[in-house]
């Protein structure tokens, strides 16, 4: 498994745990807030979430940027290697 497709698995686990999305609506292209229905609260929720998971801070300007669900896991792959 690479380190992608661990991050992508952590996410969707998180969306489901959390917000109680349908594993099958959880995909890569998945939009976050038109698809999947999350609102701004919810980001930050997942953003708290995975900054404990990660032990790094993540700023708000990349997040802001993140739509789908593979911006999650790019936002987090790229934190990650900030190292």
């Amino acid at each position: 498994m690479t380190e992608q497709q661990a991050i992508y698995q952590e996410v969707s686990t998180l969306l489901t745990k959390l917000f109680d999305i349908d594993p099958q609506d959880i995909k890569p292209e998945a939009r976050l807030y038109e698809e999947l229905e999350l609102d701004s609260i919810d980001a930050v929720d997942m953003v708290v979430h995975l900054q404990k998971k990660t032990g790094k801070k993540i700023k708000p300007e990349i997040f802001k940027q993140v739509r789908t669900v593979q911006d999650v896991v790019e936002a987090v792959e790229q934190l990650l290697k900030e190292e």
